[in-house]
């Protein structure tokens, strides 16, 4: 089930002052998402943490907003391999935003630790929206609806960055994919297809190993690995925020949730396909000294073409029409 907007604005009835709470509906297979105590969910936080997402306002010239590199249909992501802002291209690809409010650290370097540090981040890079923070709130405050949005969703007049965010934040933790045909599978409500099943029990065994980093509910582990992909890093991943060069090369565990919509794959965008992913990992990495030792060593998984496709046909059984389909656009109004 997917729960954003169409949901919360469904629940806009509250005549009292301040926000209205908001309590997501989560999945028995999910783990419980912790909430900021000092960013409870609102509807009226949610609704402006929508609008910002989708309003370029945020960039410099107004022509990039958080869903120019995040878009729905693509699992919030980007099917360009990098990004385009106002200076140029991003350096790497877009991560998609599914699930993100279990994630405690975020990018593929792990730099930002919250949904609202996130948020705050891509604002001032020069690249994706190349503003300042106090031009964006100037722009907010002159807007003839935020400020009544702002006051309706967090008491007050005042505009800042850090409501800003704690908004979009708000948004971000409703986008929750669980809705898949694997999800109807495991509530006993479908029987996966034989090639479907082929692919399910690779994936959970140790022949195509993918359970190791993406064995949970969520099809993540939210760690960093090398995977293989170098010998030598170029972007040194973690490392880059770390210091540690045992971090050379790590990237954080995607989810594979609609996964089928959110290529291209891997932190540069090199891998167009699943197809591609499938046989990279299935030829065999390139060893470096921080490569995760279940990946390493040489290891190839050998896996005929007909497993091949089996995995492949189980990656796109995780894919939720109704989390790609919603119109979240639509809603602003």
């Amino acid at each position: 089930m997917i729960l954003g907007l169409a949901h919360a604005a469904a629940c806009d009835t509250n005549t009292s002052p301040g926000p209205t709470p908001y309590s997501l509906e989560i999945s028995s297979e999910f783990p419980i998402m912790e909430i900021p105590e000092n960013n409870p969910m609102t509807v009226e936080g949610i609704k402006l943490g929508e609008r910002l997402f989708f309003d370029p306002i945020l960039s410099i010239d107004s022509t990039v907003s958080c869903s120019s590199c995040h878009q729905s249909s693509a699992a919030f992501s980007d099917p360009l391999a990098f990004s385009v802002g106002v200076a140029g291209i991003t350096d790497r690809n877009s991560m998609p935003i599914v699930n993100a409010g279990w994630m405690d650290k975020l990018f593929w370097d792990g730099r930002a630790i919250s949904l609202e540090d996130q948020a705050l981040q891509p604002v001032e890079n020069r690249v994706e929206m190349g503003e300042d923070w106090d031009h964006v709130v100037e722009k907010l405050q002159r807007n003839s609806e935020y400020p009544d949005l702002f006051e309706r969703a967090f008491g007050r007049g005042q505009i800042t960055a850090d409501l800003t965010t704690k908004a979009i934040a708000q948004f971000e933790r409703t986008l929750i994919s669980s809705g898949s045909r694997y999800d109807q599978f495991k509530a006993g409500d479908l029987v996966l297809t034989a090639e479907e099943e082929l692919g399910r029990t690779l994936f959970f065994t140790e022949k195509a190993d993918c359970f190791h980093c993406h064995g949970t509910s969520l099809f993540t582990d939210n760690r960093f690995h090398n995977n293989g992909l170098d010998q030598t890093h170029i972007d040194q991943g973690l490392a880059s925020v770390t210091g540690n060069d045992a971090d050379l090369g790590k990237f954080k565990t995607p989810t594979l949730r609609n996964v089928e919509f959110s290529g291209p794959y891997m932190h540069d965008g090199r891998f167009t396909t699943l197809r591609e992913v499938v046989e990279f990992y299935n030829s065999g990495s390139q060893d470096s000294a921080t490569i995760d030792p279940l990946i390493g060593n040489g290891r190839r998984l050998n896996l005929t073409a007909e497993e091949i496709d089996g995995l492949i046909a189980f990656l796109k059984s995780l894919s939720d029409p109704q989390f790609l389909n919603h119109d979240f656009s639509s809603n602003l109004n």
